[in-house]
């Protein structure tokens, strides 16, 4: 892969580049995707509603690395970053998808932040081939439906059958568990996702599933689904859900007795999370996640600097270093493209390798999913502790 100018910036936190903005898409890529000094990218976010939080940081994470891009810029060109809300709803993320590619004329789409929400869009996208990139959604049928690859998307994360055999490895390997109960979001596809590839793993290590449960968004009340988990008695529950339900089922998990180990993925990861369970319940909880900025390495801790410069000293969470390597690695496409045509840029993102990213070095398969590594995170008194990076 040519590195060209990608040397600049991002050599101070790691990678560099810049990302160009203007105006292009619609059915057909024209390949004059430039407007004067800017091409325009669409960011589609959850930034209000149910799962606000990673929206935001998403949003957060990318505006950081579009300031650094458009220091220099590409060819004189910079970014021109056009937000819409999808109000973390799937009819939303669709109509602010439509809005982007055929009224703003952005020449690709970040986002949304769960799978749900991007799935949504994965229509409109192929249909106008516009690229389509989600730093955040682990579900495989958003870049493969049925064995059939929808070539105009990406994403910058891990899957969820990777997610979810890590979690039923570090639960049999490390912690020695051998039953297990599984309480899942039914109305998400992230968390079904995850739940199948986390027995499927479980169960082939010998492990056994004592108890499946399940609940819906916006649930308030588990304490009935949680007596049945306890009296199942399991020595683990794997709980691949959204912070807002998973805070209150932890809560009420201890509240009724339940002390084993509780583990979930990447959906836990908000700075919310403490506040609605609480620092004690969080004790003895475990999750996958795509980085963690406790991780000594230097690329990720010059981030972190430069992440709390910014936002009055908070700490990255992965949704903020998601959102910052998918504007380096729409950026580095561009770039190698050498054009704003859409088409182009869909070529180059499908053949990105080796791409020095805070979150992990980048190479795409077959899929358009990453080959990355994850990390296992440690809940202690309220605050994420780094454990271990497990390789892909």
């Amino acid at each position: 892969m040519k590195k060209k100018k990608l040397s600049g910036v991002l050599l101070s936190l790691m990678l560099s580049t810049t990302l160009i903005v203007g105006c292009s898409g619609g059915e057909k890529s024209s390949g004059s995707g430039s407007s004067g000094d800017t091409i325009k990218v669409g960011a589609n976010l959850e930034l209000s509603g149910g799962v606000a939080s990673y929206g935001q940081s998403i949003a957060e994470g990318l505006e950081l690395a579009l300031e650094e891009i458009n220091k220099e810029g590409i060819d004189g060109k910079k970014i021109e970053l056009v937000k819409v809300d999808n109000k973390s709803d799937a009819a939303e993320a669709t109509s602010g998808a439509i809005k982007l590619i055929n009224q703003d004329k952005v020449v690709a789409v970040i986002g949304a932040a769960t799978s749900t929400n991007t799935i949504a869009q994965v229509q409109v996208a192929q249909d106008s081939k516009i690229p389509l990139i989600t730093p955040t959604g682990t579900n495989p049928a958003i870049t493969n439906q049925d064995g059939k690859l929808n070539d105009f998307i990406f994403r910058t994360c891990f899957i969820d059958p990777f997610q979810g055999t890590v979690a039923a490895n570090f639960a049999s390997d490390d912690l020695k568990v051998k039953n297990a109960a599984v309480l899942i979001d039914s109305s998400s596809d992230y968390a079904k996702g995850l739940a199948a590839s986390f027995k499927e793993a479980f169960e082939a290590k010998g492990g056994a599933i004592v108890a499946e449960e399940a609940y819906v968004a916006k649930d308030t009340d588990f304490r009935a689904t949680l007596t049945r988990i306890k009296s199942a008695n399991p020595d683990f529950v794997f709980l691949p859900g959204y912070y807002e339900e998973v805070g209150l089922i932890l809560k009420q998990a201890r509240e009724v007795g339940i002390d084993v180990a509780f583990m979930g993925g990447d959906g836990w990861d908000s700075p919310k999370l403490a506040e609605i369970a609480g620092a004690d319940p969080l004790n003895n909880t475990f999750i996958t996640n795509h980085y963690s900025s406790g991780d000594t390495d230097p690329k990720i801790q010059d981030f972190v600097k430069a992440f709390k410069a910014k936002y009055d000293d908070k700490s990255p969470d992965a949704f903020n270093a998601l959102g910052y390597d998918t504007a380096y690695f729409l950026a580095d496409a561009i770039e190698r493209a050498g054009s704003a045509d859409p088409e182009k840029i869909q070529e180059a993102l499908a053949a990105t390798e080796d791409l020095a990213l805070v979150s992990g070095n980048l190479t795409l398969d077959e899929n358009h999913d990453p080959i990355k590594s994850a990390s296992i995170l440690e809940y202690i008194n309220g605050t994420q502790e780094f454990k271990s990076t497990v390789a892909p």
